[in-house]
């Protein structure tokens, strides 16, 4: 297949195609009738001799090709993406552009409503999208493009993804106003001897509370685990139950439920937080005015410094 004979543009439709799972949505955000995103998707059929997209219900579900295409489809359009941007400048106020960033719900919790209003007026074009990235594969999604941006922890990173940090979060413990065991002072022997909820998206594994305990020799026992802190908060308040979370957050959340909020009865780290992009995009003048905007709404104390799980 000679590159000469390529309609980059059939790229661009299928890129869209696949992140929006369907012809009609595809064609809403690209601005392009039905039957000219399903004249594109068939000029694609026809190119690579496979059916790229097979309908199910109202979605379309990619073949194991389209599955094996997307990634380096991607980076090719984010590389002439940022070529092109470099050339023609970024304005945000008349800029159409959809950013995705990844970051965990804690985070996402304290973050937008900020972050949302700061850019309201500044970019009425710019729509924003945020997943969860699953850390083994922040490093693919940010060089490919599929995450412009993400806020996590401290990970090991190549140094292909460059980071900035953040801040640092503390953590706190949250117990009813009326528990039997837990005063205005939580000692290290009264919070060891209660029953406690580890939050955590995953199915086993030390949270970074257990991991600290367990450096000094030391254990709790976990009655609850869930995998959001909003219920959890719920749960510490109408039983006796002690939670342990990120600080911030906590008092966004605990707002609602009006548990007491203790120091963590150890004396453990800080948890440093990053935000991390690809060396491709450094220089892009769009992913450069997301990071200032993300670091604007940080700076402003809308969100956690984020420890998450």
């Amino acid at each position: 297949m000679h590159l000469a004979r390529v309609d980059l543009n059939l790229f661009v439709v299928f890129d869209t195609i696949y992140a929006e799972g369907g012809i009609t949505r595809a064609g809403r955000r690209l601005n392009l009738s039905q039957p000219a995103i399903s004249h594109a998707l068939g000029r694609l059929r026809e190119m690579f001799d496979d059916p790229l997209f097979t309908r199910n219900g109202h979605a379309m579900t990619p073949t194991p090709l389209a599955r094996h295409l997307i990634e380096p489809v991607r980076a090719a359009l984010r590389g002439l993406e940022v070529t092109l941007t470099k050339v023609d400048r970024f304005d945000p106020a008349s800029a159409s552009k959809r950013f995705t960033v990844g970051m965990r719900d804690a985070l996402e919790s304290a973050l937008l409503a900020q972050f949302m209003r700061d850019i309201a007026s500044a970019a009425p074009r710019i729509d924003i999208s945020v997943v969860r990235t699953e850390r083994r594969d922040l490093e693919r999604e940010l060089s490919t493009g599929t995450v412009d941006a993400a806020l996590d922890v401290l990970l090991p990173l190549p140094e292909e993804i460059r980071r900035q940090r953040l801040g640092v979060e503390w953590l706190v413990v949250l117990a009813r106003r009326r528990h039997p065991k837990v005063r205005a002072r939580l000692s290290l022997d009264t919070y060891l001897a209660q029953e406690h909820i580890a939050v955590s998206s995953r199915r086993r594994g030390l949270s970074a509370e257990d991991f600290e305990l367990g450096r000094h020799n030391l254990r709790r026992r976990i009655r609850l685990r869930c995998q959001n802190y909003f219920a959890a908060c719920r749960v510490v308040s109408e039983t006796d139950l002690i939670l342990t979370m990120p600080t911030r957050y906590a008092r966004i959340l605990n707002i609602q439920f009006g548990n007491q909020l203790l120091p963590f009865p150890l004396k453990v780290p800080a948890f440093d937080s990053y935000l991390y992009w690809h060396v491709n995009a450094e220089a892009d003048p769009a992913n450069a005015w997301l990071r200032q905007q993300l670091l604007r709404s940080l700076r402003e104390g809308a969100a956690p410094a984020g420890h998450s799980r």
